[in-house]
């Protein structure tokens, strides 16, 4: 087996090749990514014969390039509304909810958003009454900061 893959190098940089994108799966950051067009650079070396510490320059060389000439082009690609999308509990600031516990200044209560319950607060110097309509404002953690609408 060792043998095979040793006549055999452009097996080894493919299956690299696959794992870095696998890996990239994960992360999104499109920084595994480069790794792996070094490896189709270790592909191409093998191929046309080098020997495994050229194949290894290559694919170090390739990878950097590609981290420093085409990761922020990838980025930038990913990115082109130039706003960034809230995911999770970012995407709540914003949102509208109705109160189901009273909310009273300097305690905290219950907003019921898209179907969840959130722990809420203000800054309100009045109650906010059970069936209130609240938008949230800014998130700590799983508590969340209301105002009135």
């Amino acid at each position: 087996m060792i043998e095979y893959i040793t006549d055999n190098l452009w097996l080894l940089w493919t299956i690299v090749t696959f794992v870095c994108l696998i890996l990239e799966l994960s992360s999104g950051d499109f920084f595994v990514t480069c790794f792996a067009i070094g490896a189709v650079a270790g592909v191409l070396s093998a191929l046309l014969g080098f020997p495994f510490w050229m194949q290894v320059i290559a694919w170090a060389l390739f990878s950097v390039l590609s981290i420093w000439l085409i990761r922020p082009r990838l980025l930038r690609a990913l990115h082109r509304s130039g706003e960034e999308r809230v995911s999770n509990a970012d995407a709540l600031i914003g949102q509208v909810g109705t109160v189901i516990d009273p909310i009273r200044p300097g305690e905290s209560g219950y907003v019921k958003v898209d179907g969840d319950n959130w722990k809420a607060v203000s800054d309100d110097p009045q109650e906010i009454a059970a069936g209130d309509r609240v938008r949230i404002v800014s998130r700590d953690s799983i508590i969340v900061t209301v105002e009135r609408v």
